[in-house]
């Protein structure tokens, strides 16, 4: 009972000078989440308000890029991956015909992604034809997993996966980039080799 109190009066005196904040048990609980893939997608979009400095006379015009995504979507993030690396590099219309074709369930929720994408860049962010954009990044992480229990006969459970995931698209004007060409093994093998000759010893003669 001693300790019990103790705790408590801990805990209070902590919120009193600001070092815990005040949600439920203030040794238990923690407000603050710190996850990577929640701070992505909440500061995914807002990159998309980012003002640039004005461009010198003679710089090239600094193509448009758009930022958008859809998150808790009900499928694996794995799978999701697949389609998600297989449209990026191509162009908008490319990319949407790729998935069109696409008998997977998250090749659709995809490309109405794209096309939400396609139209807010029109839209909001001035860009002229709809077709001259790539996607410059595609990729997906993980949303939120619910647990729930899988019953077996003789009284036995298991644990069940109810998985989300989260796909984040960026858009860039233009047409894409061209392919690079793929390292042959010999090569690596000679840039490998080079590195070993490139080595020195400190402080040696």
């Amino acid at each position: 009972m001693a300790a019990a109190v103790t705790t408590s009066l801990w805990g209070a005196l902590l919120r009193f000078r600001g070092g815990l904040p005040a949600c439920g048990s203030a040794l238990s609980q923690n407000c603050i989440h710190t996850s990577a893939a929640l701070e992505r997608s909440r500061n995914w979009e807002m990159k998309n308000n980012k003002v640039h400095p004005p461009q010198l006379p003679g710089e090239p015009r600094k193509p448009a890029e758009i930022y958008h995504c859809r998150k808790q979507i009900k499928y694996s993030k794995d799978k999701m991956w697949y389609l998600a690396k297989m449209v990026q590099g191509m162009s908008i219309d490319q990319a949407i015909a790729q998935l069109e074709f696409n008998d997977k369930k998250g090749a659709k929720i995809m490309k109405e992604v794209l096309l939400e994408a396609q139209d807010l860049a029109v839209r909001n962010y001035n860009v002229e034809y709809k077709s001259n954009m790539y996607l410059a990044q595609s990729f997906s992480n993980k949303g939120k997993y619910l647990k729930r229990i899988r019953y077996h006969g003789r009284g036995m459970f298991g644990i069940m996966d109810k998985v989300y995931c989260h796909y984040y698209v960026k858009l860039v004007e233009g047409p894409p980039p061209p392919k690079e060409e793929p390292v042959t093994g010999y090569q690596q093998a000679q840039e490998y080799v080079q590195q070993l000759r490139n080595r020195t010893i400190i402080n040696s003669l």
